[in-house]
């Protein structure tokens, strides 16, 4: 059955292209056009869209204000396509992801048309991967609901290390997690989120504006420090050496993602052993269930987030599976069980 797209857009030129686009594709059914959100949200119940692509800037309800319609009415994957989603429009883009778009997607800023074909199949793979993904009104998303489960395999008595790693839906969880820790959270968190390219700056940015610890890449010879976030770079692999300092790799990842959860992971594993937690947030694929089996080898907390909570229900569900997983947590109860964590192991180390 093709994907059922909805395309919301003002111009009639880039809505030309974007139907020229999406019908070279047996694949996806076009079943509505909007020139606003107004229209949009009269077509939805009438047309039941799998995936909605939307621009940002239209009268007289723009991208953002028909995100946040569509995500308390009718919860369905929204692809922002805008001019305004380039590298350097971090409020727009992560607005947007906020407000519940699932991924943005920029409009070719030159008129060259001889890339087309790549412009096509990138889109075509965005909103493939769009169709797959659940997505919940935010009255019904159990943020705020407590699942109980927890495995309880490891709990050490020290903990110096917290990798994080995330793909779709995970600059959204990454900030609520980063933005629930106080400023004088003493345990470093070492991030790998897969992320288009030119957009880890923006979301650097983006956190940094709400958080209370220092966000920042990991450079090449620094040592993990209390009150940081770090994450991988782009187009490498983040790792330590054997002094415990920051490397780049060329890890070779069995998925093909980069940065690699598992080469980060791993690495944590290796450097921190039982002190190690890992983190695996909402995202697509496997990535990450290697590494968790190796936290979870080396004594260290392996953390997932529960399904309930995930846009995307992939790479926590694999490390569930794989019997790995010590605590299954709601996105919310993950920092208040940081938090609990460091306070028992200052008190065992006191």
């Amino acid at each position: 059955m093709p994907i059922k797209v909805l395309l919301v857009e003002d111009s009639l030129i880039a809505l030309e292209l974007l139907q020229r686009l999406l019908r070279s594709s047996p694949e996806v059914e076009i079943v509505g056009t909007a020139r606003n959100g107004r229209e949009a949200l009269e077509l939805i119940p009438q047309v039941n869209p799998s995936v909605i692509c939307t621009d940002l800037h239209m009268a007289p309800i723009d991208g953002l204000e028909l995100t946040k319609e569509v995500m308390a009415k009718f919860p369905r994957p929204i692809l922002v396509i805008s001019n305004s989603v380039q590298e350097d429009d971090t409020r727009n883009i992560f607005g947007l992801l906020q407000a519940g778009a699932v991924d943005i997607f920029p409009k070719p800023i030159s008129g060259d048309y001889r890339e087309y074909e790549q412009v096509k199949q990138r889109l075509l793979a965005k909103i493939k991967m769009l169709s797959q993904v659940t997505v919940k009104a935010k009255s019904q998303h159990p943020e705020w609901q407590s699942t109980g489960a927890s495995a309880h395999i490891n709990d050490p008595s020290s903990l110096r290390a917290i990798a994080i790693g995330a793909s779709t839906g995970g600059p959204q969880a990454i900030h609520k997690l980063v933005t629930s820790l106080p400023p004088d959270f003493p345990i470093p968190l070492i991030c790998a989120q897969h992320i288009g390219d030119g957009f880890l700056t923006g979301l650097i940015s983006w956190l940094k504006e709400d958080a209370h610890l220092n966000v920042k890449v990991a450079q090449i010879g620094e040592t993990p420090a209390p009150k940081t976030v770090y994450f991988a770079p782009e187009r490498a692999h983040l790792e330590f050496d054997a002094q415990g300092k920051f490397i780049y790799s060329n890890f070779i990842s069995a998925n093909g993602t980069c940065p690699s959860i598992d080469a980060l992971f791993r690495s944590v594993a290796r450097i921190y052993g039982s002190s190690s937690a890992s983190i695996l947030l909402t995202g697509m694929g496997t990535d990450g269930v290697v590494g968790t089996e190796a936290v979870a080898a080396a004594g260290g907390i392996t953390i997932a987030q529960d399904e309930q909570s995930c846009l995307v229900f992939g790479m926590s569900k694999f490390a569930i599976d794989s019997g790995s997983v010590g605590h299954i947590l709601s996105l919310s109860e993950i920092a208040p069980f940081l938090l609990t964590k460091v306070a028992n192991c200052q008190l065992v180390e006191s």
